[in-house]
């Protein structure tokens, strides 16, 4: 399932509540189809006391974000855009930006 946004991208919300906002690719879940990106879509869990949370109580974390309600923002031109693929002449398949025709990958 090639979903076209990796993790560590930038990307901007373009619908629902929490439209406008930018943030920076936590995790991807392709199975769902869902992101989950830094300081985006904040939901607050009830957590029993655990390793992790030794104190447990009402945390606040990042929820998951349909991947249609996201676009990638070009590190080139610095607009959302939607993504197309380019195979090099070595063989390899690279993003690239559709609005500055430049490859996204590193």
């Amino acid at each position: 399932m090639g979903l076209g946004i990796k993790k560590d991208d930038q990307v901007v919300v373009i619908s629902g509540k929490e439209k406008g906002k930018q943030g920076r690719v936590l995790s991807v879940l392709p199975r769902k189809q869902r992101l989950i990106i830094e300081q985006v879509n904040i939901i607050k869990r009830h957590m029993k006391p655990s390793r992790k949370y030794s104190q447990g109580g009402i945390i606040e974390k990042e929820g998951p974000l349909h991947i249609s309600n996201v676009m990638l923002i070009c590190p080139r031109c610095q607009k959302p855009t939607r993504i197309g693929n380019r195979i090099l002449e070595d063989g390899r398949k690279m993003r690239v930006c559709k609005k500055c025709k430049e490859v996204i990958d590193r």
